[in-house]
């Protein structure tokens, strides 16, 4: 375990979010690559459609470095129900490593890597998601949410 990057960002509705907020209660930080497309759309419509199961056990906040106002109108169309987090100069997104060199149709360029970290009470990272199937990503979440807080 090691301990979470700290945060300091804006969400959808300009409030900005810092990793403090979520002391004493479980966090899944996920990054995503962009707003309103299909994996990332796939994502967090699964994330919502699980947020009675996730809420009891942890917040979630999905990251990208897509901009506020790309944020409110993804929200809002797909009726997101947690925070996202704008991260413009993708400074955190790079704190937690998925800042990364990709290629896509032999353009290479740096984008965001779809991952998810689970993060405990205390701050610190207990789980890495690195390259996640947004399809299942949730109900993985959700079983292992729950196997960290029956060892607790």
């Amino acid at each position: 375990m090691k301990d979470a990057p700290n945060l300091n960002l804006p969400d959808q509705d300009g409030k900005v979010h810092s990793l403090s907020d979520y002391r004493d209660h479980w966090l899944v930080l996920y990054f995503y690559p962009k707003d309103d497309t299909p994996g990332c759309t796939t994502e967090a419509c699964n994330f919502r459609d699980a947020r009675e199961d996730i809420e009891q056990l942890a917040a979630v906040v999905g990251v990208s470095t897509d901009s506020i106002q790309s944020h409110k109108k993804f929200s809002d169309k797909y009726h997101l129900n947690f925070t996202l987090l704008s991260d413009v100069d993708h400074t955190v997104t790079a704190a937690y490593d998925s800042w990364k060199p990709k290629k896509f149709m032999g353009k290479e360029f740096l984008g965001t890597n779809r991952n998810t970290f689970l993060i405990n009470p205390e701050g610190r990272i207990v789980k890495e998601y690195l390259g996640v199937d947004p399809k299942t990503h949730a109900e993985q979440i959700i079983n292992d949410l729950k196997s960290f807080q029956a060892l607790r």
